[in-house]
């Protein structure tokens, strides 16, 4: 139970973007308004993931109050990520989750941007685009708080083809990611207010399962295409075809 005795505290990590996300929250109900961070860290460097997340998470949990044994549930975001990066977020985070005897609870980390960033209206939809690298962006489109495309990984060409219509015609009113990858899919509305996932967006997004007591699914890590490395074995036979 939360600090208050009514919710849930969660702990939250993400890895799947270049910031590595951490912090504690207190859930009371079953959307983002439900959600009270009670301490959060948001680093600026994907070369040191795996030194930084568990420092993170301590400071975290000092700021916050909250003693390990008190966490109710783990929030994990399973990307879509680099394979490195976002596999350091789950690894940690199924690790914490596993030795605490608590669940954990995997989200797309685009729909933790697309909760933290709200359209405030039905009529508009939100638009989350990151950086995918090899210049591609992984993208989705969300009505009403639901996802209704993605999430993929593409060119930003492609992108910006499927989506010209909606955005002359005002239909995304809001966006979130990554500022220059947006722009390139064609976003010319206001800076994106929300450019990596936050705490609170990563609860929201698990807030529903939480709450109700839902087992969680097998954590699985949304990467969208192959990793590079590839067994030498895999490599013969893909020659041999």
């Amino acid at each position: 139970m939360g600090p208050g005795g009514t919710g849930r505290v969660v702990l939250a990590v993400d890895t799947a973007t270049d910031s590595v996300v951490t912090g504690v929250a207190e859930l009371t109900g079953g959307s983002i308004a439900d959600v009270r961070v009670l301490a959060e860290r948001v680093v600026a460097d994907h070369r040191r993931h795996a030194e930084l997340l568990t420092t993170l998470i301590a400071e975290s949990l000092a700021e916050s109050g909250v003693s390990r044994s008190a966490l109710d549930a783990v929030v994990i975001g399973c990307g879509p990520g680099p394979f490195t990066g976002l596999r350091v977020g789950m690894a940690t985070g199924a690790a914490f989750a596993d030795a605490l005897g608590v669940p954990a609870y995997g989200v797309c980390s685009l729909d933790a941007l697309a909760q933290e960033a709200d359209a405030g209206s039905a009529a508009s939809d939100v638009l989350v685009v990151t950086d995918a690298r090899r210049r591609e962006v992984y993208w989705g489109l969300y009505r009403n708080g639901e996802r209704r495309r993605g999430p993929e990984v593409t060119a930003p060409a492609v992108v910006a083809d499927e989506l010209a219509r909606d955005l002359a015609d005002g239909v995304i009113g809001v966006a979130a990611g990554s500022a220059s990858h947006l722009e390139l899919v064609g976003w010319a509305g206001a800076p994106p207010r929300v450019r990596v996932p936050s705490v609170r967006g990563l609860v929201a997004a698990a807030a529903p399962g939480i709450m109700a007591g839902v087992a969680p699914e097998p954590l699985v890590p949304l990467y969208l295409r192959r990793p590079d490395a590839v067994e030498q074995k895999a490599r013969k036979v893909g020659a041999k075809r």
